[in-house]
């Protein structure tokens, strides 16, 4: 993803699209999988791109004002190595990055399979 939008800034349009089918999937999901559950009580962005890429988030997020979902843009934006909420404070869902340790959680489970064969 990163190379995608790095390419995207560049005027790549091949690359603008790969992002836009991305966010706008994304998008579709939370609309369907609030259509299927009836209520929601937050979203979460996690791991490499939901930490990093506040673009993505406000992408993902963008036009879903009717459900109850609005993003704050100055805490979207906002950099932390720690669980922080960015919806805005009329948002009826919370937004929530959540950060996690891959490499972390790889090692754990590398470890358990080993152990257990």
């Amino acid at each position: 993803m990163r190379e995608v939008m790095e390419k995207k800034e560049s005027g790549d349009y091949r690359a603008k699209i790969a992002f836009e089918v991305y966010t706008y999937r994304i998008k579709k999901y939370i609309g369907a999988y609030l259509a299927v559950l009836g209520s929601l009580d937050g979203i979460v962005f996690t791991a490499g791109i939901g930490e990093n890429a506040p673009e993505i988030r406000e992408l993902c997020c963008r036009g879903l004002n009717g459900l109850g979902i609005r993003i704050d843009p100055a805490k979207n934006n906002k950099k932390g190595d720690d669980i922080r909420e960015i919806n805005s404070p009329d948002s009826k869902i919370k937004i929530l990055v959540i950060p996690t340790n891959e490499e972390l959680k790889i090692a754990q489970e590398t470890k358990r399979v080993i152990e257990n064969s």
